[in-house]
């Protein structure tokens, strides 16, 4: 990594991690599983809007430096946007052609021996209790192309201090989150498999899974037995949506909307 993109992580950190650190206590358990000296990717739950910032700072206190998926709006804002393109983050667009592009930015970043960030549910959750909902593709793709590692990481506790889709933090009483690194998800069985739609499909299944039971632990209490299926009920795939009110009533979307973190997918 070149000394300008580690400068603006060193940027991007010292503003980010005083005030997590004012903000949430934090207990991370598992860091002896982030693989070393080799790319992976890693899937953790969606259930906030800071939880890149969670994720962020548990792997580079690691010396870990994470490359997102974001989606592309983040990456024309004047300061935030200079700022995640100096360190190298990678942006999505909606369309196939701008998907293929961040799927080759992504597989460079780990043929260089760096940790790509994909939230395989591609945006916020909608469930009603935050579990997981049902993934989309992306990251079984990208790991089907490079054969990168699948490290699922979950946390419980970021949505006390910033609720899904609140304008401001929580700061009393202090809360804590928890950040649980899992061992590699096994994805043997797909190797040397086409990247159709029924294969990533199945491949995204056991990724989800995986994450939502490494939930429960982490919970102490039982998923539903289904995920959460936007499409069912009636909800778009990406951008905001109104929790209370009408059931399935999408929030109004502008054309560049860049209030939330949310990340992309590569489809």
């Amino acid at each position: 990594m070149s000394l300008g993109t580690r400068m603006f992580f060193a940027l991007l950190a010292g503003v980010a991690r005083p005030l997590m650190n004012v903000v949430v206590g934090k207990e991370w358990h598992g860091l002896e599983k982030l693989p070393r000296d080799e790319g992976f990717i890693v899937v953790p739950n969606h259930c906030t809007e800071i939880d890149p910032i969670v994720v962020g700072h548990m792997l580079y206190n690691q010396n870990i430096m994470p490359h997102f998926l974001a989606k592309d709006g983040l990456f024309r804002t004047p300061v935030l946007g200079a700022a995640l393109r100096g360190a190298k983050q990678i942006p999505v667009e909606r369309s196939g052609a701008g998907a293929g592009k961040s799927l080759i930015a992504a597989q460079e970043v780990l043929d260089g021996g760096g940790a790509v960030v994909i939230y395989p549910e591609g945006t916020l959750t909608r469930d009603p209790e935050l579990w997981p909902m049902k993934g989309r593709t992306g990251a079984a793709r990208l790991a089907l192309g490079t054969g990168a590692k699948v490290v699922p990481v979950v946390h419980w506790g970021a949505q006390e201090a910033f609720p899904r889709y609140a304008k401001s933090f929580k700061i009393f009483p202090r809360k804590k989150v928890h950040v649980v690194v899992g061992d590699p998800i096994d994805l043997g069985a797909f190797a040397g498999s086409t990247a159709d739609k029924a294969t990533l499909e199945a491949m995204t299944d056991v990724i989800m899974k995986a994450i939502t039971a490494m939930l429960e632990d982490l919970r102490g209490e039982k998923a539903p037995a289904e995920l959460w299926d936007p499409s069912a009920h009636q909800q778009a795939s990406h951008g905001r949506f109104v929790e209370r009110g009408a059931k399935g009533e999408e929030a109004p979307q502008t054309k560049n909307d860049a209030g939330t973190t949310e990340t992309g997918d590569l489809q």
